[in-house]
């Protein structure tokens, strides 16, 4: 049976921070109206409605103005949800699917007309049936709509590099590239990926990257280290509503913005992060 995850905190505090005109929150998920949309039999979670109108409220109380709603996993390969939200909603947010298999020109033309920008995959070392590289895929939608490739590691980016690398796509890797910092992983292959001017990374998920609860600072030295190699390519992400995490603390998301003044000290570097680059990158 699938759990019913957390929902996250309703009163999210104005952070302290003022983020720069034009800020965008590059990874986020919206589910519901459940009795519309139903989740994936395979799901292992199912969650409460976290609306568009919830999110947009979210947005006024953080300073944030633009988003890129990512397919939620609790719907497996249908992204129905996403391209309704899309054409509801064109001037304030772009989307990232969860592709389903054989998908066609025809159709990725038409999410690229509302606005879907690219797809993703999840790592062969992550639980769930959720879709997995296809590179074939991959070459499909960047000839037909130019779409990035989303992909969220676990511990195996040294050994998808040279595939990632080999496709035509811009790829965008999830969470801080999935690195386990807990565990005390080596974010070179991280770096040197950076270095080819072909991939871009989420400071996104601190949660994700380890067990600790706010303000995660394993995670602190990791974004820091990332903003001093390549603040060019780096966008930030909430990733609310911050499904699955039951058994841990569940963060404010006024808090979580502040996190980015440890994170990328200089004004003109978050300037960077949070508007020029998903301006560029998703484009708005």
């Amino acid at each position: 049976m699938p759990f019913l995850t957390k929902l996250p905190d309703p009163s999210p505090r104005r952070p302290r921070l003022a983020l720069p005109a034009g800020a965008c929150d590059t990874h986020f998920h919206l589910f519901g109206p459940a009795q519309r949309y139903r989740f994936d039999p395979d799901s292992p979670y199912v969650t409460a409605d976290a609306l568009p109108e919830t999110y947009f409220e979210l947005q006024k109380a953080l300073g944030l103005e633009r988003g890129v709603v990512v397919s939620g996993g609790a719907y497996g390969r249908d992204y129905s949800h996403l391209a309704d939200t899309l054409e509801r909603f064109p001037d304030r947010l772009r989307g990232i699917v969860l592709p389903r298999e054989g998908l066609s020109e025809t159709e990725i033309r038409r999410l690229h007309a509302l606005g879907v920008r690219g797809m993703r995959f999840i790592s062969e070392r992550r639980h769930g049936k959720l879709p997995r590289l296809d590179p074939a895929l991959a070459r499909r939608a960047f000839d037909a709509a130019g779409w990035q490739v989303h992909f969220y590691p676990r511990g195996d980016l040294g050994t998808v590099a040279a595939q990632l690398l080999e496709l035509p796509n811009t790829i965008v890797l999830d969470h801080f590239g999935g690195v386990d910092v807990d565990a005390g992983e080596d974010p070179g292959p991280l770096l040197k990926l950076l270095d080819t001017g072909r991939v871009w990374v989420k400071l996104s998920g601190p949660m994700r990257c380890t067990r600790e609860d706010y303000p995660y600072a394993r995670v602190t030295p990791l974004a820091q280290r990332l903003v001093a190699h390549a603040p060019q390519r780096l966008v930030w992400g909430s990733d609310w509503p911050h499904v699955n995490m039951n058994e841990r603390a569940m963060p404010n998301d006024g808090d979580l913005v502040d996190l980015l003044a440890d994170w990328v000290p200089s004004e003109q570097a978050r300037r960077q992060i949070l508007s020029e680059n998903p301006a560029r990158l998703f484009g708005f």
